[in-house]
């Protein structure tokens, strides 16, 4: 058999299986007869009430000279690291406020940060393509700076997001500007796997964000530029699982829904949306109506313990906390009293949802504690 009659049977098997997939598509898209609001509307649903000093800001974190670009808390809720223009790291104690590192960048353009399950390392990435590691027990050097103990490199372009594998210190995953995710072992540093790239599946612009499935560590979604999210397994490099569509700007913050099933977007088309993992399916688009709309971009998400409650940071300021079932905004804190006074470039949970922190163009970090009687939700 010719080349040519090959090429000729490959392009005919190929509408064939896109005619398939779009039949597929259109008999999922038949179920999908109502959406999260629809639903909790039918239940009788009320949205979540929230006064003015139900959350509230119990500490402002001053010590950055730069924009703050990433945040990410310990797993034992205490304490807090923090990315900067400035060029460094700074690591606080979230119950004192106090500094309990500040580690200066070998590149001052540091994009992300993350600790490491047992809170004993920090990642962080930026414009020099690299993720370093740090260990926050190291002694520091002659001139007072915490040497870098492990530098992962291979990416092709600036590294946009990083995140620990749960449970584990020796691996993380990262998201670049190459178009690509990569799986690393921090022992040896060297990449475990690579996804998207030379693969069709993969993303076809920068990848801006990554989030590991809590209840499945081998699976993670990742959001880009191109205006999807795809969903990942580590096990399985070659392809996405699943491609999401919907958005219509870039996908900057994607954050796995409390039971693994779920995960929540923000994009620059100001809207936040929440899709599902095994239908593929967009559940429910949350979006503020504004006049200043268009200038208003979803920077940064974060779900609450239960999935009730949606937080989501803004480039005008705002962050709003959405009731997840009825799509409604229950609080802004951006108008509340200590509010920060620029754009909300990123937000953290607690892992006990008891503090959420955010972080701003203001060079200062916020944390907000549930106060009065008010339960967790």
């Amino acid at each position: 058999m010719s080349v040519a009659e090959l090429r000729e049977r490959h392009m005919a098997a190929a509408e064939t299986v896109n005619a398939l997939r779009e039949r597929v598509n259109q008999k999922r898209l038949l179920l999908l007869d109502t959406d999260v609001v629809g639903y909790a509307r039918s239940q009788g649903m009320t949205p979540v009430c929230f006064g003015q000093t139900d959350l509230i800001c119990c500490r402002t974190l001053q010590g950055h000279t730069g924009k703050v670009y990433s945040l990410d808390w310990t797993p034992e809720k205490n304490r807090i690291v923090s990315a900067s223009q400035d060029g460094r790291l700074i690591v606080w104690n979230a119950l004192t406020s106090q500094k309990t590192h500040s580690i200066k960048l070998p590149c001052a353009w540091v994009m992300t940060c993350a600790f490491s399950p047992t809170g004993q390392s920090v990642a962080c990435g930026g414009l020099d393509s690299v993720c370093s590691i740090f260990n926050l027990n190291s002694p520091t050097d002659k001139e007072g700076n915490l040497p870098v103990s492990r530098m992962l490199t291979g990416h092709k372009g600036y590294i946009s997001c990083c995140q620990y594998v749960p449970d584990e210190d020796t691996h993380l995953i990262t998201g670049s500007g190459d178009q690509t995710c990569v799986f690393w072992d921090i022992t040896t540093g060297l990449r475990t796997s690579v996804f998207g790239g030379e693969f069709q599946s993969g993303h076809t612009a920068d990848v801006l964000s990554v989030s590991i499935n809590g209840s499945n560590s081998r699976m993670f979604v990742s959001g880009s530029s191109d205006a999807t999210a795809r969903l990942w397994d580590t096990r399985v490099a070659s392809r996405a699982v699943r491609t999401f569509h919907g958005h219509g700007g870039d996908v900057n913050a994607v954050k796995f829904f409390p039971d693994g099933y779920r995960f929540g977007t923000g994009s620059d088309d100001g809207t936040c949306r929440l899709f599902d993992i095994r239908t593929g399916h967009q559940l429910q688009v949350y979006s503020q109506q504004s006049s200043d709309n268009d200038d208003c971009h979803a920077t940064s998400i974060a779900f609450s313990i239960s999935g009730r409650l949606l937080f989501a940071g803004y480039s005008n300021g705002n962050c709003y906390v959405w009731d997840t079932l009825l799509a409604k905004v229950v609080l802004n804190l951006g108008s509340l009293q200590n509010s920060h006074e620029g754009r909300i470039s990123c937000l953290g949970l607690s892992s006990d949802g008891s503090a959420l922190c955010t972080g701003s163009s203001d060079s200062n970090l916020k944390i907000w504690a549930f106060g009065g009687h008010r339960r967790v939700v």
